[in-house]
């Protein structure tokens, strides 16, 4: 497979140099997966991942299997991985999820918090308030332990239950995490609802309340097509972290309505047409992102896997 060629840089004013991109794909990606992925085809997909530039790439997420059935070897594929010059962040839903990482020597984990009550209890089975009194000391944990947090916030635009979130909603349970500790916060359009308006309005109303765009990355869902524009509106606003998943792939387990996370060869692209740096080699991404389609049975979703090489077919042997 080869790239036929990238878009004319033609940059623009008030945008970032650089973004860092935060991928999902082996973790958000795989744990929406009907059938689960062999642990050393993760680790294979993690190491191309990283071969391709990716900086920070989230390995996997230390749940009860119960709930996550496709992430329940975290404890077998970390180690495959943690050598790898790269960030690996892992998820942590507790105190427990936190001792079984930081046992592997993780030194980046995420915490997963709801800007809505009713997503808290299907996500959580607890009130909002509830979880993040759960989240608290698993951060002062870490936080002793110099580790690294990020902070997850679902539902940050739009509620299957609830309909429109209200930013000031959103804004509580950002300062909440940041009160805890939190070193990041990820802003989650969990159902792909949001437009351009909306994340303007949403990030304006967090730098007037003390959380600045420096701390902030996003995170879009490509529902109704508007994960690029919405990325956009936010590097406006400063945002230099953005999260994205190999070939399109994801959702989410507790919203039926969550399609897949954007593709991070549309956003390289992108960035790449406005001069941005992002340190990723596109051919070598698209190939992975090919190569584990091949291992999904199934062709990637994302457009600029489809448009620079094709897809190929799943192996007979599969």
């Amino acid at each position: 497979m080869t790239v036929q060629g990238l878009p004319m840089a033609v940059p623009a004013e008030g945008l970032p140099a650089r973004v860092r991109i935060h991928e999902v794909g082996a973790r958000d990606g795989l744990q929406n997966e009907k059938a689960t992925v062999p642990t050393a085809v993760k680790a294979e997909f993690v190491r191309r991942l990283a071969d391709a530039g990716l900086t920070t790439i989230e390995a996997t997420s230390f749940v009860h299997p119960k709930w996550v059935p496709q992430l329940a070897d975290a404890e077998e594929l970390f180690p495959l991985v943690s050598g790898l010059p790269v960030a690996l962040p892992v998820l942590v839903p507790n105190q427990r999820g936190l001792d079984r990482a930081l046992a592997l020597g993780a030194r980046r984990v995420a915490v997963f918090a709801s800007a809505t009550e009713s997503f808290a209890k299907a996500n959580l089975n607890r009130t909002l308030d509830e979880s993040l009194a759960v989240f608290a000391p698993v951060v002062r944990r870490a936080k002793d332990e110099g580790v690294h947090v990020r902070g997850y916030v679902s539902m940050c635009f739009g509620d299957p239950w609830e309909g429109p979130v209200p930013a000031h909603q959103v804004v509580r349970v950002c300062r909440a995490l940041r009160d805890m500790g939190c070193d990041e916060l990820s802003l989650g359009d969990t159902i792909g609802v949001a437009t351009p308006g909306q994340v303007r309005a949403l990030l304006s109303l967090l730098a007037e309340e003390g959380v600045p765009a420096d701390v902030l990355g996003v995170h879009f869902h490509d529902t109704y097509g508007q994960a690029l524009a919405n990325t956009y509106a936010a590097l406006e606003h400063g945002v230099t972290t953005v999260d994205a998943s190999a070939g399109g792939l994801g959702g989410c387990p507790y919203a039926k309505s969550a399609t897949g996370n954007l593709a991070t060869e549309d956003l390289v692209w992108m960035l790449s047409g406005l001069g941005i740096d992002t340190g990723i080699d596109l051919g070598r991404l698209v190939a992975t992102s090919a190569w584990m389609a091949e291992r999904l049975g199934r062709p990637s979703p994302s457009r600029t896997v489809r448009a620079l090489g094709k897809t190929t077919q799943p192996h007979k042997d599969q």
